[in-house]
């Protein structure tokens, strides 16, 4: 199956959808290529940025399940695809 290069980029403000997040990163694992946490502290707030290589579904799939997450946005941009 073909494969898509993405950036997830992730807005935390609810801390209590840490765990999850953390748990469906790790479920996703195999198609990740690397992660970014940044903690801003002065706005209360989580960035993470995912660089993921996988199906367009599965990054999709990801996104949504993150996106749904309680105090969370998530975002995603896709490298442009090889013709």
């Amino acid at each position: 199956m073909e494969t898509r290069v993405a950036m997830i980029n992730i807005i935390v403000e609810d801390k209590e959808s840490a765990e999850t997040i953390n748990s469906l990163l790790h479920e996703y694992s195999e198609y990740i290529i690397g992660r970014m946490g940044i903690p801003y502290r002065v706005k209360k707030l989580n960035i993470i940025s995912i660089a993921i290589d996988a199906p367009q579904n599965v990054i999709n799939t990801l996104a949504g399940r993150i996106g749904r997450l309680p105090g969370v946005e998530a975002k995603t941009m896709y490298a442009p695809a090889k013709q």
